[in-house]
């Protein structure tokens, strides 16, 4: 799976916790949770969502590492299964 297409469903899951959400507002080195201003719960939500898209759960240990798009892009590129 390439980085687009990860970049796409954490955008798709995204929108679909938080409608409101346009595309231009996810600033890629922004913290999610802060800038969205969406709520531990959505961002559980949307790590769930991801995790039957993917294949890849996010331990909330790692959480700090999927903070932002650039790194939840990135953290689930190095982990997906291909």
């Amino acid at each position: 799976m390439t980085k687009e297409a990860i970049t796409d469903a954490i955008i798709s899951q995204i929108q679909t916790v938080a409608p409101e959400i346009e595309t231009d507002d996810i600033r890629p080195d922004a913290h999610i949770q802060r800038s969205l201003e969406i709520d531990s719960f959505d961002f559980l939500k949307i790590l769930t969502a991801l995790k039957e898209i993917l294949g890849v759960e996010v331990p909330e240990a790692d959480y700090a590492q999927v903070d932002t798009l650039a790194k939840m892009r990135d953290y689930f590129a190095e982990r997906v299964s291909i």
